[in-house]
């Protein structure tokens, strides 16, 4: 089972974003540290051609698709979050600092692993089809996204590495990347943001060895689909997972924003996690939306 999350990591404004172990979402390194593997922004986009863009050093066809302006391209490669001192690389360490603090494997090491450095290039497999976004949903709109063609697009959201990051073998990871979404530019709204995501696998005894008389409690049923829990999930493993995802990030904006932090959880909607919510803080009297988060869909694991 799993659960999932993501941070806002941003500038002005934007969204960034828990999961048979229970699974949470998050982002990846190469071993239980962190990796950065930045592009030189001078290499990050040129046009050798009229119908084809060359983009961190591999060349894309363009056709009917293909939407992304010249200026977006000069964003790519960057890399603000991997520049040391920056605001979204503080940001970034922060929170890398807590996890590795928090939460430590069987062998004494950090038990989350960080990933910074993966490419912003990703297929629409990877930006959609892996995480169960339907074919006709408005998210995959030309209006909405940056497309280099039919076949690649520049991520719109750090979920775009989960499936890969959860296939080579990992159960605990946070990745964190700049992310583009065609957005009209005012005060919480920019077309280039960054997230920070979050993942954690859980197995059986994982979730339930704390508990007592908890060997004879399950992660799986054959039940039915409710608005609290999968038709897989054990009504019991879903509670467990919604706590402990809760409280750890809650731990984490306290972690951030001091003591003393109003925080609630609203209830929404995300294809690929169910049951979902939105974390919002008190800011200035107003409610502010953190992040979100929730039970990855099984189906996604199994995958």
């Amino acid at each position: 089972m799993a659960m999932l999350w993501k941070f806002m990591s941003v500038a002005k404004y934007s969204k960034t974003a828990l999961a048979p172990k229970v699974k949470v979402r998050g982002i990846r390194t190469h071993s239980r540290h962190s990796s950065s593997k930045s592009v030189p922004s001078d290499f990050a986009a040129n046009t050798p051609s009229p119908n084809t863009v060359e983009l961190l050093g591999k060349a894309y066809p363009q056709d009917d698709y293909s939407n992304v302006t010249e200026k977006i391209l000069s964003k790519v490669g960057k890399n603000l979050h991997n520049k040391k001192h920056h605001p979204l690389w503080l940001i970034k360490e922060q929170v890398k600092d807590h996890f590795y603090k928090q939460y430590i494997g069987r062998r004494g090491t950090p038990l989350f692993s960080v990933y910074d450095g993966l490419s912003p290039v990703v297929t629409i497999q990877q930006n959609f089809d892996s995480l169960l976004i339907p074919q006709n949903h408005a998210s995959r709109k030309k209006e909405d996204n940056y497309y280099l063609n039919r076949h690649h697009m520049l991520r719109a959201h750090t979920s775009a590495h989960q499936w890969d990051l959860i296939h080579s073998g990992l159960d605990a990871f946070l990745a964190v990347g700049d992310v583009y979404r065609r957005d009209t530019i005012d005060n919480t709204h920019y077309p280039v943001f960054h997230q920070m995501e979050g993942v954690r696998l859980f197995s059986c005894h994982e979730l339930f060895s704390n508990i007592k008389d908890g060997e004879g409690l399950q992660l799986f049923e054959q039940g039915h689909r409710t608005a609290h829990k999968q038709e897989c999930h054990t009504m019991e493993a879903v509670r467990l997972v919604e706590f402990n995802l809760k409280q750890v990030l809650t731990k984490l904006m306290t972690y951030i924003f001091g003591d003393g932090l109003q925080v609630r959880w609203v209830d929404c909607y995300f294809p690929f996690t169910h049951p979902s919510f939105e974390m919002e803080i008190n800011f200035k009297g107003e409610w502010l939306e953190v992040l979100g988060c929730g039970v990855m869909e099984q189906q996604l694991v199994n995958s």
